[in-house]
């Protein structure tokens, strides 16, 4: 499959994309909301990895879409909360009408955020629900528990309800609430529905794709008699399904993501399925409600968790899938019917912000 092209991503330590994204159209706010051209951004915790470059490509096409901004992506090239948070601090100076945060590790954020709202910057949280103080009211992401249960339902319609025997579960960052909710999702829902499974860990499997390698391979040398392996990162999804093929395993694997290899797997059979959060989804709606409250609302964005849908990918749906991760384009077009009934009543998706998981 090929990947959806893309520029050349710089060599340097952090990202910094998207000069200004003019369009032809001027877009004006309403009474009392900002107009002219705005200054706006998204900070992502890795850019290299699949899932963070779905959501600021999706939080761009919003802007592009909005039109007569000049939105900035600013991301470190591997997972480190320490860069992040300066790339991010950097870009309420230069990009202060308003910020997407999407980040892997929210108690390092909470003071930055906070003293970015405190400036008027209006600031939506992206992916991994905001700490309380932070001063960020206002979420947009899975529920992530339901994710990692529909992972678990794929498996054990699979497995069979009467299968027993070890699955082996794996999380790149521990800690971290979304991918915690997902293990947790994954190793309750077997219990409810296919009790003579006994899910193993989570064990940390780190999001850099050469050590989750290194610590898959571990795992399947601990459990050769595995029903299956899941993990709930982009690089488990992959890596498993290199494993497994060189192995010539007999077990199930799937993930998370639509990183191209992930992709690649599930339709050659090696992952049986994969669970899409629609991280391209979750970009849009944040940065389109972001510059809908700026523009109309004196910057007051809604409050509360904005719940977006998930999807399972198999071998039923696959080819539409690799389709739509063909080019921006496509996924643009795809994901479009969705996103105007989303956005049409943002109120209908939106959950207490303490139910967020």
């Amino acid at each position: 499959m090929t990947p959806r092209p893309r520029g050349p991503l710089a060599a340097a330590a952090a990202l910094v994309l998207g000069a200004a994204l003019a369009t032809a159209s001027c877009s004006s706010g309403g009474t009392g909301g900002k107009s002219g051209r705005l200054k706006m951004g998204i900070a992502v915790a890795n850019y290299s990895l699949n899932f963070a470059r779905e959501m600021y490509e999706g939080a761009t096409e919003a802007s592009k879409q909005a039109g007569n901004i000049d939105f900035k992506v600013v991301g470190p090239p591997n997972t480190d909360g320490p860069a992040e948070q300066q790339l991010f601090q950097n870009l309420t100076v230069t990009h202060p009408d308003g910020i997407v945060l999407e980040n892997l590790d929210p108690p390092i954020f909470t003071r930055p955020a906070a003293q970015a709202v405190q400036k008027g910057i209006p600031v939506v949280a992206l992916d991994t629900a905001p700490t309380d103080g932070s001063r960020v009211g206002f979420y947009v992401g899975n529920d992530n528990y339901e994710l990692g249960a529909m992972l678990a339902q794929a498996t054990v319609k699979k497995l069979g309800k009467d299968a027993k025997g070890t699955v082996v579960v794996g999380v790149p960052n521990p800690g971290t609430p979304v991918l915690d909710s997902r293990a947790k999702g994954i190793k309750d829902a077997f219990a409810q529905q296919a009790p003579g499974i006994r899910v193993v860990g989570p064990f940390q499997t780190y999001s850099d794709p050469a050590q989750n390698y290194g610590a898959w391979q571990s795992q399947v040398n601990a459990h050769p008699d595995a029903l299956a392996f899941l993990g709930v990162g982009d690089a488990d999804s992959y890596n498993l399904a290199r494993l497994k093929e060189q192995r010539r395993g007999r077990y199930l694997t799937a993930g998370f993501d639509v990183d191209p290899k992930t992709l690649d797997a599930i339709k050659r059979g090696t992952n049986f399925a994969g669970i899409d959060p629609e991280h391209y989804l979750k970009g849009y709606v944040a940065t389109a409600l972001l510059i809908k409250a700026v523009r109309d609302g004196k910057g007051k964005l809604p409050s509360g968790w904005f719940k977006t849908p998930g999807l399972v990918m198999d071998s039923a749906n696959i080819d539409d899938i690799v389709k739509r991760q063909q080019s921006v384009q496509n996924a643009y077009a795809w994901y479009k019917p969705q996103l105007e009934r989303l956005l049409a009543d943002p109120n209908a998706s939106i959950r207490p912000l303490k139910e967020a998981r």
